[in-house]
């Protein structure tokens, strides 16, 4: 008899979920802007079926017939916010990533692109994120490829706890003699979304793994210098990302290291008196021609800077904080696209994620337009991720990845912080859920 009818109800079950509708919402009266760049459009209606959006509309043509109607008269609306440069479990300490991970979509950040860390555990995380069973933005992460002699570092132990350091899929050593055709085949066998090239490569090795990665088919996000490749030897490969503005003035520099823990900093001298080389001003013409996106990080830099000056310990900074928030500026105007990565979080008992810091920065000293800083942390931002078709932008078919503010961002950028409620994959996460955790130390920057 209970099997009879636990049967019965299965199939009852069944029934229902082949013959039911995604839920359909219909978000009215909102002044949306769309992440491309166009101006904000007031009295729009954002139709959501699922995780899809379906419509985006004036108010007067929506059909609100057999939907849920959310009324939001007189709040803004914009895509899901991307923070670009992200590390979760370096080390793997999962509760402690699922409270950040939880922070961020509470905050309004839908996706993130995770820089390098353990895939067996960020995978999990983002599995779990991907199907909901934990409040967390989509997870997009990287493999990471280094020349031996980076594999001495702590961080390498740490991420690959129970294998050798660059012997693993998630974390290789490479060098002339590696076959990477097998060596990005066994990175894209992780799940990673992009191979990142980090250090202790030179030049011509560099370019020959971004040739075999596009020839597979996965992005390359490449650190800005590679030690001893330099910034130039990136965009001469055709890497898609470069992270972090402040190392890019070693093509600029006198001095150069020649490799990654040599920690010399930048020769500043050339740069004096507001003075922009040459050579950087031609290597971010020559970015913007390839489409090449800078992920600019300018606060991790900026929080090393004053933490160094505090404490007198570590490597000292690479450059200034007034040359990494230059270089920012100059990409910016010379038509360079920047992303919004931070690449260190803010405390565990913040309100928000560092990510609004940055895109303060952006808008503050490196003197990009609110809405040139909302396309960062957006359409740019999903870009960075390779994600620029499914995010980014709110428009038909993409996912309904939304951020709902009380306050007009275009007249003040740190009006993202006037989060109502955040809709991930169409599941609604009001802000008024969230409680902030108790107190932690800040996560270390991965530099």
């Amino acid at each position: 008899m209970r099997r009879g009818l636990l049967c019965c109800c299965l199939l009852l079950t069944s029934a229902a979920a082949i013959a039911g509708q995604p839920q359909r919402t219909v978000y009215r009266h909102a002044v949306l802007i769309d992440g491309t760049g166009a101006p904000a459009r007031p009295g729009t209606s954002i139709v959501v079926e699922g995780e899809r959006i379906v419509a985006v509309l004036p108010d007067a043509q929506a059909d609100t017939s057999g939907a849920q109607v959310v009324d939001l008269h007189g709040q803004y609306v914009i895509p899901g916010l991307i923070d670009t440069h992200v590390h979760l479990t370096t080390p793997p300490d999962a509760a402690e990533a699922r409270a950040t991970l939880r922070r961020q979509v509470y905050s309004g950040v839908t996706a993130v692109r995770s820089m390098a860390d353990d895939t067996r555990s960020v995978g999990e995380l983002a599995r779990q994120a991907l199907v909901g069973e934990i409040p967390a933005p989509d997870i997009h992460y990287a493999a990471l490829m280094a020349g031996p002699g980076f594999f001495k570092d702590p961080r390498t132990v740490a991420v690959t706890g129970g294998r050798t350091p660059g012997q693993t899929p998630w974390m290789q050593a490479v060098d002339e003699r590696t076959d990477l055709v097998m060596a990005v085949a066994m990175a894209r066998g992780t799940s990673a979304d992009g191979i990142k090239l980090y250090a202790d490569m030179p030049g011509p090795l560099l370019a020959k793994i971004t040739t075999e990665a596009h020839r597979q088919g996965i992005p390359v996000w490449a650190h800005a210098a590679v030690f001893p490749a330099m910034p130039g030897d990136d965009v001469a490969a055709g890497v898609d990302v470069v992270s972090h503005s402040c190392p890019l003035a070693y093509e600029g520099s006198a001095h150069r290291p020649a490799s990654y823990h040599e920690r010399t900093p930048v020769d500043e001298s050339a740069f004096k008196d507001g003075r922009m080389p040459a050579s950087i001003s031609g290597l971010f013409a020559d970015m913007a021609a390839r489409g090449i996106i800078l992920d600019a990080t300018n606060l991790v830099y900026l929080r090393h800077v004053e933490e160094y000056a505090r404490e007198k310990k570590g490597p000292p900074p690479r450059c200034s904080a007034e040359l990494t928030l230059r270089l920012t500026a100059q990409a910016f105007r010379q038509g360079v696209a920047i992303s919004s990565g931070t690449d260190g979080d803010n405390p565990a008992d913040a309100p928000f994620p560092s990510l609004h810091d940055e895109l303060d920065l952006l808008a503050g000293p490196v003197g990009m337009p609110a809405m040139e800083v909302i396309r960062a942390a957006t359409a740019t931002a999903a870009r960075a991720l390779g994600q620029d078709k499914a995010m980014g932008t709110v428009e038909p078919g993409k996912l309904a990845n939304l951020v709902v503010l009380s306050q007009d961002p275009l007249a003040d950028i740190g009006h993202l912080r006037s989060v109502t409620e955040t809709v991930k994959h169409g599941v609604r996460y009001p802000r008024s859920a969230f409680k902030v955790e108790t107190a932690k130390p800040a996560a270390t920057p991965a530099d």
